[in-house]
Formats: C-alpha cells, structure tokens, sequence
C-alpha cells in the first residue's frame, strides 16, 4: 500500500496557491539580478565625463579608436570571465598571446612554410598549454594562481630564450614578404568602415566572442557546469557535473582568446617582441571584475566583461583625447576596479533582498 501525500491548503479565497516558478517578476528586480548592472552604470559615466572633459572624444574617428582598444582587451577579457565564472584564474593568458604570435612567426619564418602553417601550429601549440594548465590544475589540486603562475614564468623564458636563439635577437624577422601574409592580415589584422567609422577587425572577433560566450552561459549545458563549479566544485561533482573536463575546457577558451589576440598582434607589426605581454593578464581580470565577475566564482557574465573591456578602452583614450599624463591611466584604472566591485557588490545585494 502506497501513501500519498496530502493534497495542499487551498489558498484564502478558495484559489491554488500560486507557483513560485510562474510568478511575474518586475523589470527592476530583473534589471538588479543582472550581473553587468554596476558596470553599464560605470560606462554611462565614464562616458559622459570624457564627452565633457575632452571635446575630440565624441569624434566617430576617436569612437574607432576606443573600439579598437576595448576590443584587443576584449578578446581575452571574454574567456577570462569565462575561467572566472568557473571558479579559476589564469596568470599565463598575457605572456600566452605573445607565444601564439612567436610560434606562427618563427614556425613559418624557419620552415619556409606557408604563413598559414604556422598559424595553425601556432593554434595548436596555445591549445596545448590550456589544456596543461587544466590538466596540471585537475591532477595536482593545486590552486590555479600557483599552477598558472608557474606557467607565466615558464612561458616567459621560453619566449625570450628560444627567440635569441633562433633570431638572434629579442625580435622575430619580418614575414611580410611570405606566402599567406596578405590573406592571413585581413582575417586577424584588416580594418572595415561601417557608419563612416573605421573598425578594426578585432571589434567583429570580439563582438562574436561575447555572443558565442553568451549563449554557452545561458543556452547550453556546458553553461550551467560552468556555474555550478565556480559555486562549488565538490557540490557540482555530487550532482554529476564533469568538474575536471569543465575546467580543462575554460582554460582551452583562454587559449584560443590568447590565439586569435597572438595572431593579431603579429598581422599588425609583421615583428613580435618577445618581452611583450607581461602584466597584461591583470587588466584583462580586471575587466572581467569591473564587468561584474566574482572573485570567488560562480556569478558573472560575458556581456559584463565586454563592458569592463569598454571602460577600458574608453578609459585609455578619452586621457589622451583630454591632453592629460598618460601616466595618471593606472591610478584611473585602479579606482574604477575598487569602484565597480563596491557597486557590484551592492547591486547584488540589493538584488538578493528582493527575491
């Protein structure tokens, strides 16, 4: 004999108590549950400050050059916020993308090889070191700052030591003159004008991260292991969530944000230098924070981290455009971070106390 569970009180007035699921939420409400919120308000400002400060901001040629700015951060900024939401950090992702552009360089310049070939090793190659950095991260248990600092330090000797060797010089050759240059340039490095504004193709490639990133959080499966480990691996893994392949995953994002940004440095200049990159890691976290990502993981978005990326870029440019020292861009930089995680922060307070 089966028992059965008694039927539910109905509701004063003789009504079925409505279920919570179905009920019809106020746009402020949905509005303050938005991860981004703190960081649209951030850009309405700084955009508003520079457009008063600095006359040549509102320009559509200075617009193409805050785009162009926001975007080279965007690129990384997107997958980092991915690792972030995750749970996870990646210190390797400035160095990775000068080693992207280094392995095309030197592959194709040595081998005589097709500019393509190098481009697709070169793929291969960064792929490889997101998937080291997952796997070391999954085996050892170690914390991913201390795994991925390892891999920064690592990274940054090899691309210093194994360019004087093979160049003799802390610079790749030109690769100008090969075969493959010109197609390769206007897939990475090209520029487009639309709207009587010239963008640089790196905004359209940092358009579509954000959407493909943006679907991944909010449409698929992969989406809702990526929050359920950055809220809590041992309690995702519990519920089946393939915890280790998840975080394998976003470290190979990183490595192809770090892929496409390496091949657009090295388009642009035909040279790469093998000591850039340093330090840049920390603005593209940067941005993911000031977008609205948690240190702790499991709450963010890709959208958040673009207009973290625009802050950015908007930042970088409007000094320049208000004649001021260039030199006073970290301490801006620093205060919009404090600032945006303290509203952020509020936000998502505000947003808990109105559920």
């Amino acid at each position: 004999m089966t028992a059965t569970a008694p039927a539910e009180a109905p509701a004063p007035g003789g009504k079925a108590p409505a279920d919570e699921r179905l009920l019809k939420t106020s746009l402020l409400r949905r509005l303050l549950g938005r991860p981004e919120l703190g960081s649209v308000v951030g850009a309405a400002a700084v955009f508003l400050f520079f457009a008063i400060v600095a006359d040549s901001f509102l320009r559509a040629s200075s617009f193409g050059t805050v785009l162009y700015a926001a975007s080279v951060i965007g690129i990384m900024a997107v997958p980092v916020a991915m690792l972030m939401i995750g749970g996870e950090f990646d210190l390797s992702a400035g160095v990775l993308v000068t080693s992207s552009a280094l392995v095309s360089s030197m592959f194709s310049y040595q081998m005589t090889a097709n500019i393509w070939v190098g481009v697709l090793v070169s793929l291969l190659v960064t792929l490889a070191v997101g998937v080291f950095n997952g796997v070391m991260l999954t085996r050892t248990k170690l914390p991913s700052f201390i795994i991925t600092l390892g891999t920064f330090l690592m990274l940054t000797g090899l691309n210093l030591g194994l360019t004087k060797m093979i160049s003799g010089t802390v610079s790749t050759k030109t690769i100008a003159d090969m075969e493959g240059f010109s197609s390769a340039k206007a897939l990475f490095a090209s520029q487009v004008t639309l709207g009587g504004v010239n963008l640089k193709v790196t905004v359209l490639w940092w358009l579509g991260l954000v959407a493909l990133a943006t679907w991944i959080l909010l449409r698929t499966r992969a989406g809702n292991w990526i929050f359920a480990v950055g809220g809590g691996a041992e309690a995702a893994r519990a519920v089946g969530v393939p915890v280790d392949k998840t975080r394998v995953g976003l470290y190979m994002g990183v490595s192809l944000g770090a892929w496409i940004s390496g091949q657009h440095l090295l388009f642009s200049f035909d040279v790469v230098q093998s000591g850039e990159g340093v330090g840049n890691e920390l603005i593209y976290i940067i941005a993911a924070v000031i977008g609205g990502c948690l240190i702790t993981g499991g709450y963010g978005s890709a959208i958040g981290s673009a207009v973290g990326a625009f802050i950015f870029g908007m930042t970088s440019k409007g000094i320049v455009y208000a004649e001021w020292d260039p030199d006073w861009f970290k301490f801006f930089l620093g205060a919009m971070l404090l600032l945006a995680t303290l509203l952020n922060a509020w936000v998502r307070k505000r947003a808990e106390a109105t559920r």
